[in-house]
C-alpha cells in the first residue's frame, strides 16, 4: 500500500470463506496497525470497520498520516471471531510518501 503524507487514506478488503461467500463480520472484532519494524514499540492504528458483507474498511485521517515520518512501514489486519480465535488475514508493507504542501 502507498499513503501520501498529509492526506486521507481509505481502502477496503473483501473477506470471503473457502466457498467464495462473504464472511458476516457483524460479531467479529477487527484491528490493524502499522509499525516501522516488527520490534518497534511505536504503533499507528488504522481506523477499522467491518460489516455483514465481509468488507473490512481501513482508514487514516489526513492529520494521522501527516504526523507519520515518510518511509516504509509494516502492517497487518487481525480478525477475532466470536469464540476468541484470532486470524491474521493480511500483512504487508506501507509506504508513506513525503508531502510538500503544508
Amino acid at each position: 500500500m502507498s499513503i501520501d503524507q498529509g492526506t486521507t487514506f481509505n481502502t477496503q478488503i473483501n473477506l470471503n470463506d473457502s466457498s467464495g461467500n462473504p464472511v458476516n463480520l457483524d460479531s467479529y472484532t477487527v484491528e490493524s496497525q502499522m509499525r516501522k519494524s516488527y520490534t518497534s514499540s511505536n504503533a499507528y492504528n488504522f481506523t477499522v470497520s467491518a460489516n455483514s458483507s465481509g468488507i473490512i474498511s481501513l482508514s487514516l485521517s489526513a492529520n494521522a498520516s501527516d504526523a507519520m515520518d515518510s518511509g516504509r512501514y509494516l502492517y497487518d489486519v487481525l480478525v477475532k471471531d466470536p469464540l476468541g480465535n484470532v486470524t491474521r488475514i493480511i500483512e504487508g508493507q506501507v509506504t508513506i510518501n513525503a508531502g510538500v504542501s503544508r
